[in-house]
């Protein structure tokens, strides 16, 4: 793997999909929340929203089920849907706690910028058992301009008092990879619902199949 863990000074990673295993319940709660208004919710409208801020999947999803589609009636059934889910359980992708601990051990910082906004964002992290581990965590609330523009991960760096360039971003999503690459940061996508593809694969430094491959760089190097 290219990326030097002695040259990382931060790493930023971004929340559903890396941290939590919840873009397969968003998927899901898509489904149900259309097919119970009469619409068929499909995989090609839905992939358009992974990774994409609120506003920008309204008008996915309105565009992709027709002029007539009640967005605000998915939108309720589908929050009420995730709400009773993740109620129940808050799903951590494998190697995160496992990760974080071996950045801790060699005293690198770390931070979450995440397009979800800060309500849900705090109490998922929250409810996983994640939020101590973070200082600081950027959301959809504390920016002008979400991924894939640059803005959350200068955000997150700045927070962090480190130079982007110096940064580690781990992301899922193409808009994620796009804006930590816009932001100046080194770049491992570990792919959930998106496949890498021609675009985005040369904006990474690595696509990796699972976070205990950077954690693993990170213990084997020198101190």
């Amino acid at each position: 793997m290219p990326f030097q863990p002695d040259q990382i000074a931060a790493v930023i990673f971004d929340m559903d999909g890396v941290l939590l295993d919840t873009e397969r319940l968003y998927k899901q709660a898509a489904y149900v929340a259309a097919e119970a208004m009469g619409y068929q919710m499909t995989e090609e409208i839905h992939l358009r929203t992974v990774g994409v801020p609120g506003d920008a999947a309204v008008a996915i999803v309105q565009e992709g089920l027709g002029a007539g589609f009640d967005y605000a009636d998915f939108d309720l059934r589908w929050r009420a849907w995730m709400h009773e889910e993740l109620s129940r359980h808050v799903p951590v992708k494998p190697g995160v706690v496992e990760l974080i601990e071996a950045l801790k051990a060699r005293q690198v910082p770390f931070a979450i910028a995440t397009s979800t906004q800060r309500e849900p964002a705090e109490r998922h992290l929250t409810d996983a058992g994640l939020r101590g581990h973070f200082t600081h965590v950027v959301t959809w609330d504390d920016v002008t301009h979400g991924k894939p523009h640059p803005e959350p991960y200068l955000a997150a760096a700045k927070l962090l008092g480190v130079d982007p360039a110096h940064c580690l971003a781990v992301e899922d999503s193409y808009n994620g990879v796009r804006s930590a690459h816009a932001a100046g940061m080194q770049v491992i996508m570990v792919p959930d619902m998106l496949a890498p593809n021609d675009e985005i694969t040369p904006l990474c430094l690595a696509v990796l199949d699972h976070l205990d491959e950077i954690r693993a760089r990170f213990e084997k190097s020198p101190d």
